[in-house]
């Protein structure tokens, strides 16, 4: 299978969750919906094309590795959207202007809220296309995710990469998993800015559920359910998957490897 790999790395990044009321959370490892976003604005896609985002959702699976989990970091945000100069609609990394949607109170009022961030985090991802032959196709992903239609941003448009996202694909892949254990040897320059230098890497990771063909029989392993799924016409989260946590170690074995985009 072909699988290309992210780096996803940012003084400040977040991976969203299921939000309550004013308070945003973040987890550990990236979401299906925000992994199916990063892609379309670098693809170019806008927010009304519900019917591109549902399908590229559809066909994405996705590993991460947490190199470097980095800490939660909680962000206190208030606004008083009543000032002269925040009155008139804004302008967005798509080229336009947008308002507030709502009454006078959404518009104009204060907002309170708490914003949750994952602060010096370093996660490895393995993303995977079904039907892999469909457009968009991995290499022109890769190809977005160099020469991106918009900024990029990791979960929050504060949250802006510190490195390059694309380190490349991986086209003869037993799964998800093997993917990341194969990333020190096919891609060893990436590997060492990711890793900080280190040849080893003992890491937490996810993948789904069934796709852990690159661990050993005794590896300890727990499944979790995680609601990551978006529904984008209706802009509401609430689909769940089944996915797998356990450790993996990633190592330099000095096999010879390639990987790349074209």
């Amino acid at each position: 299978m072909q699988v290309l790999v992210l780096h996803l790395q940012a003084p400040l990044m977040s991976f969203g969750g299921p939000q309550v009321d004013q308070i945003g959370p973040t987890g550990r490892f990236p979401t299906m919906s925000q992994v199916t976003g990063l892609f379309a604005n670098a693809l170019g896609y806008s927010h009304g094309d519900f019917d591109r985002l549902q399908a590229l959702q559809s066909r994405l699976s996705i590993a991460s590795a947490l190199v470097r989990e980095g800490e939660e970091l909680q962000d206190y945000q208030t606004v008083d959207l009543g000032q002269a100069h925040l009155r008139n609609p804004s302008w967005t990394t798509r080229g336009s202007t947008e308002h507030r949607e709502g009454g006078l109170e959404a518009r104009y009022g204060t907002h309170i809220r708490f914003r949750r961030y994952r602060a010096d985090a370093s996660v490895l991802s393995t993303v995977s296309l079904s039907p892999a032959d469909e457009k968009p196709m991995l290499n022109d992903i890769g190809n977005a995710l160099i020469a991106p239609a918009r900024p990029l941003f990791i979960g929050r448009k504060p949250c802006l990469p510190s490195t390059r996202l694309f380190v490349g694909i991986i086209v003869d892949a037993d799964s998800l998993t093997d993917a990341l254990t194969r990333v020190p040897d096919t891609f060893p320059e990436r590997w060492s800015e990711i890793a900080g230098g280190n040849g080893r890497a003992t890491v937490m990771a996810e993948w789904p559920e069934g796709g852990d063909r690159a661990l050993s029989p005794e590896a300890p392993l727990a499944t979790h359910r995680v609601i990551d799924r978006r529904d984008w016409r209706n802009q509401l989260h609430g689909g769940e998957r089944v996915v797998a946590r356990g450790t993996l170690v990633l190592s330099r074995m000095h096999a010879p490897a390639t990987g790349g985009a074209s």
